[in-house]
This record gives C-alpha cells, structure tokens and sequence, in this order.
C-alpha cells in the first residue's frame, strides 16, 4: 500500500489516495518516519539479510536456519538465532527437509561366500581409517539410469570415496573403493592393518574381485547379516545417501545424463567434505574434524 501511495502522491496527493483506498494516512506517514529513522533492530536487519542469503547460496540453498547461525558464528558475525529464523522466513529462505523412503540397490547372491560381520553393530571409531561403510543408490536421468557409490570413514562421516557408473555391476564398487584407497595414501594418511570396509549383503560387495581387493589391500571385509533390522550400517552410509539426494539430486533435478550426476557429484562431495557443517562432528566440516584429531595426535 505504501508503495502505491509512493508513486502517486506527487500527481493525487497522499491523503484524497488514503481516501479512496480506505487507508489511514497516519499509517503511511508513521512508515515513511520508520524509514528515515530506522530502530537499531531494522538497521540489525538490513546488515544481517545479506550475510544470510549469502551463506545460504554458498552452501547450496540447502541451510535452514540452524545452520546458518552457526556458520555465521563461525565467521564472527553474531546474531540471535531466533533473529536468523524471523529475517529468513520473511525472505522466503528455507532449508532442505529430508524425506522419502528408502529403494533397494543392493541384492544378495545366496551362492556367494561372504565375509562375517565384523562390526556387530558397533558403528563407531576413536580415530580416522579404523572403519569404513559403503552403500550405493541410483539417480534417475534421461539418457540412462546412473548409479552413485559411497565410502564414509565412521570416524569423520567423511566420504573418502565415490563413483558415479552408467551399471551397478562390481566395477562400480570396486572404482569405489579404489578411489577411497588412493585419496587416503595421497593426503598423507594410507590405510594401515585394522581397517574395517563394511556393506550390506549385495553381490556386488560380496564378489571375489571385489573381497580379493580389499584383502590385497590389507583392509579387513566385513558383511552385515542378511535381513537384520538392526544391522544398521545405514546409520551412515544411508544417511550420507539420504543428504545427497535431498541436499542435491532432488532439489536440481530432473536430471539429463549420467554425465550431469557426476559432475553433481563431485561438487556435492567436495561440499559435504570441507564446507557442510555436520552435527555429528561438533557443527564443522568432516575434514576439519580430522584435521583436528590429527593436528591434536601430532601434539602430544
């Protein structure tokens, strides 16, 4: 309303305008003074709003607010949660809500002998390359469907290796793999005896090329027990499958070719690794966290 009255009040005049639409003109002068002499509040506001709707785009539009008070405390600009939740609902910012239900990938083969469950559930680790899980999902494109593997370090929820294929066959996997064991002895820290690599049942894991490679190796293959609700390895590889699809296939979909998830991919990965903040690792990135351990090892 104040708009309207703003561009014709030098051709009707501001009161015949509140007249005709039945608005009090002391209304429209009242703002019009809030404007010239904002509260310390709106000035607050007007300073907060960019920094907000920056780091909501830097980190994929996907932050509620929770997360952008907390990267905003990060970078030393302070401000009320409660301040961050009012300015990014007036201004539409919302972050991304996880949903759906989970679709098999993964199929047992009866035949296949599988290495025993070395985890017993106990998805835990007190320091980085002691356990690994691994699971893949699929991502529906026009040209064809592409399948996208994961490994998670348990320690650091970091994902050390990836690959995104046009099958779901052992390459798939086994690529998986092999980039998680170069990108550790590239950074510095190689796998060393007692590392734990641990998936479901699915034929692809439980293959002899693929458990002949991580024994060759030195990595330990653990399998979960077939159809056991409580063996929850989910409890990181899903739920880091869960985030991609919400955090970026869902939201840019629909997807064109297999060659457009990959590259999706390896952005989101690269993200996830060193910007996303994650709450199981004290609110900051998965490979600050394990900067930190090993910054705090080397110390002592």
């Amino acid at each position: 309303m104040s708009l309207f009255i703003d561009a014709h009040r030098d051709r009707f005049g501001v009161e015949p305008i509140c007249r005709a639409l039945q608005f009090a003109p002391s209304t429209y002068y009242a703002r019009k003074e809030r404007e010239r002499n904002p509260c310390a509040r709106a000035l607050r506001d007007r300073e907060l709003l960019p920094e907000i709707r920056r780091v909501h785009e830097e980190n994929l539009s996907v932050y509620g607010a929770e997360k952008t008070w907390r990267q905003l405390g990060r970078e030393g600009i302070a401000a009320p949660r409660c301040q961050i939740e009012r300015l990014m609902r007036a201004d539409g910012l919302r972050g991304a809500i996880r949903g759906g239900k989970r679709v098999r990938t993964t199929f047992s083969d009866d035949e296949a002998e599988r290495a025993p469950d070395l985890v017993d559930r106990d998805f835990t680790a007190t320091a980085p390359n002691q356990l690994w899980v691994a699971d893949f999902t699929y991502v529906a494109a026009w040209e064809a469907t592409a399948y996208v593997a994961f490994v998670i370090d348990v320690f650091s929820r970091r994902i050390v290796g990836w690959r995104a294929a046009r099958s779901m066959k052992t390459e798939l996997v086994l690529d998986t793999i092999e980039m998680a064991l170069w990108s550790r002895d590239h950074e510095g820290s190689p796998v060393g005896a007692g590392l734990i690599h641990h998936s479901d049942a699915g034929s692809q894991y439980t293959s002899f090329t693929f458990t002949r490679r991580l024994i060759d190796a030195g990595v330990d293959p653990s399998v979960g027990s077939v159809g056991d609700a409580y063996d929850c390895d989910d409890a990181q590889a899903e739920t880091t499958i869960g985030l991609f699809k919400t955090e970026m296939i869902e939201p840019r979909g629909p997807w064109k070719t297999v060659s457009d998830v990959e590259l999706a991919t390896l952005t989101w990965v690269d993200w996830f690794n060193h910007r996303r903040l994650h709450g199981a690792c004290g609110d900051i990135p998965p490979a600050e966290f394990e900067a930190n351990y090993l910054a705090e090892l080397s110390s002592q």
